[in-house]
């Protein structure tokens, strides 16, 4: 008989740090007014040091979650770039030349 093997999934983007949120509508809603009452008492407290700390560590915090791209697909990427920019050039160049070969034959 034949065995049936489970695949472990992985998990390439660790969505195990991504908190589940309500779907209630009243309950964001709540949530977003509470937000914006305590966003406008901190902002009044704080000084502009402590809001650029706060400011510099949300920026940190957000290039953890970046995904970068391999060296691999940088190049696959970077190839397909300068071809693309390559074929542009020549299309616009040969529309340039037929443009100025009518005027010419019209002039």
């Amino acid at each position: 008989m034949a065995e049936v093997v489970k695949k472990k999934t992985e998990d390439k983007y660790n969505t195990s740090k991504i908190k589940k949120t309500d779907t209630n509508k009243n309950a964001k809603k709540n949530k977003k007014d509470n937000v914006k009452k305590e966003e406008k008492n901190t902002k009044e407290k704080k000084g502009i040091i402590t809001r650029f700390r706060i400011f510099c560590s949300g920026v940190k915090n957000e290039f953890h979650r970046i995904h970068w791209p391999d060296k691999k697909s940088m190049v696959k990427y970077s190839i397909a770039t300068i071809f693309f920019i390559i074929f542009c050039s020549l299309f616009f160049y040969l529309i340039d030349i037929i443009f100025a070969l009518v005027q010419s034959l019209l002039g």
